[in-house]
Parts: structure tokens; C-alpha cells; sequence
């Protein structure tokens, strides 16, 4: 399940209707599962309440989009992030991976500052495939930063490249993950992942939430696509040619030419048995 503070608010409503007491035992055994469970709280929202849309839109050039907003450390997330890159290859679309590390998660805000080191200094390609391998071994990674971090220098070493002994030493890549996770808090972001397929110029919504990835990814791609396309235009051919109707009967006789006028005349004269 999507991890979130949705529950963690409704128990705080809770505790104001139902008394103090049974509150803070509620809340106790939410921080309980939260230890062992790495803080998955609660189920989906019904979708989430976009309160500023201006960044819900694909890049210049394209028609449609994948926007997510991901937590390095959040289980759902990791789930995700297969079907994510299979669509965005298959569709051949671009794919805008926001950071939203959640405060509960302990090393997620490092590692979205590590992709950035390595988006910055290595190329995008290497920033998203240390993300992919992030996800992909979250189990082996739990929930401990030691292990992020020696998990950081061996795919470093892997794919040959020297690490500096501090990423991030004026804190400017942390300045753009802590701007990140701002812009989703202004778009209205409750819990990770947040999967929108965004349009350009659509006849239906400009996006769409996804809030069922194994279901309905494809589904919605699709007709983001279909509601991107242009209007059908009629092929554009050349007129055919009237044929040009030939006179055969009543023919007017041509002009005798100068010509066969003298011709005639010669023969006349010259046919011998004449008068």
C-alpha cells in the first residue's frame, strides 16, 4: 500500500472526538506498526485533491507524459517502478520523476540526493538507473543508511566511476529535493507514489491520476494518446482529367491547302488524250 499520512491525520481527528486516552493508545500502536512496517499507513486515497495543476503537464515537445512524485524508500514505489519505465518505453513518452521522500523513511532523502549526484555529475541515464537499482533492492537496503551508503560506492565501482568523499558538500542538491518535495505539497500530494498520465492540448482531462498502476496504466495511457490526436483529414488528390471527346461523325472536310490546289491543276493540264 501506498505510504501516507492519511491515517496518521484521521487519527488525529480521532483523538479530538473520542477522548485522550483512547487516542494515545491508537497512536501507539500506529507507531508500532510503523517501526516494523516502514510506515505504510493506511489504504489509497480516493484520489488525490490537486490544489495547483501548473505543474501537471508534459514537456515541451510532447503530447503526454508520465509525472510521478516517489519515495526511494517507500515499498509501493519499488513495486511500481517496473511497470513505470515499461510504459514510458513502450509508449515512447517521457517520464518526470519527482522527489517526495517522506520524514519517516531514514535514508530516502539521501538517496534522491545521491540521484541527483549522479544525474548532475554522470548523465540522467546513470541518475535513473541508480534509482532503478534502488528500488529494485529495497529489501536487502531495509532501513538503515549504512547500507545505502555502501549499496552508493558499489554501483559507483560497478560502472567505474570515482565518488567524492562528500556528494553534496554545499547542499545544493538537498536545496533541489527539499524544492521538489515543496512543489508536490503545493500540487497536493498525500502519499507515495502519485502517478499522473499529464496531456498537451487534450479534447478530455489535461491529467490523470493513476491510482491503480497494475490495472489501469496502459488503460489510461491509451486514451490520453487517443485524446491527443489531431482531427482525421480526407487524402488530398488531384482532380482526374476530363477525356477529351473525339468528333468522328460529321466531320467538317479540311481546306484544301495551296498546295494540292497547284498539284491538281499540273495533272489536269499534263494528262495526255485531253482536249
Amino acid at each position: 500500500m501506498p505510504c501516507s499520512f492519511a491515517l496518521v491525520d484521521r487519527t488525529q481527528s480521532f483523538i479530538q472526538r473520542t477522548g485522550f486516552l483512547l487516542g494515545l493508545g491508537l497512536a501507539t500502536m500506529l507507531m508500532v506498526v510503523a517501526t516494523h512496517g516502514y510506515a505504510q499507513f493506511g489504504a489509497p486515497s480516493p484520489g488525490t485533491p490537486v490544489h495547483d495543476s501548473s505543474s501537471l503537464k508534459p514537456p515541451a515537445g510532447a503530447r503526454v507524459a508520465i509525472v510521478e512524485f516517489a519515495d526511494m524508500e517507500c515499498p509501493m514505489c519499488g513495486k511500481t517502478n517496473p511497470n513505470l519505465k515499461a510504459a514510458a518505453a513502450t509508449y515512447h513518452i517521457p517520464w518526470v520523476r519527482h522527489d517526495f521522500p517522506l520524514p519517516m523513511h531514514a535514508w530516502s532523502f539521501t538517496a534522491a540526493v545521491n540521484a541527483r549526484w549522479f544525474d548532475a555529475n554522470k548523465g540522467k541515464a546513470y541518475g535513473d538507473e541508480y534509482r532503478d537499482e534502488v528500488f529494485a533492492n529495497q529489501a536487502s537496503l531495509g532501513n538503515n543508511p549504512d547500507l545505502l551508503r555502501q549499496f552508493t560506492e558499489k554501483f559507483a565501482k560497478d560502472h567505474g566511476i570515482k565518488l567524492p568523499f562528500a556528494m553534496d558538500p554545499e547542499g545544493k542538491l538537498a536545496a533541489d529535493v527539499t524544492a521538489d518535495y515543496a512543489l508536490g505539497q503545493r500540487v497536493g500530494i498525500e502519499h507515495t507514489p502519485t502517478i499522473f498520465i499529464v496531456t498537451a492540448n487534450s479534447k478530455g482531462a489535461p491529467f490523470i491520476e493513476v491510482q491503480h498502476p497494475d490495472e489501469d496504466l496502459y488503460r489510461i495511457i491509451d486514451q490520453a494518446i487517443a485524446d491527443t490526436r489531431g482531427p482525421k483529414t480526407a487524402p488530398t488528390t488531384a482532380p482526374a482529367k476530363k477525356p477529351v471527346a473525339k468528333k468522328i461523325a460529321g466531320k467538317p472536310a479540311s481546306k484544301p491547302t495551296a498546295t494540292s490546289v497547284v498539284t491538281t491543276a499540273v495533272a489536269t493540264v499534263a494528262a495526255p488524250g485531253q482536249p
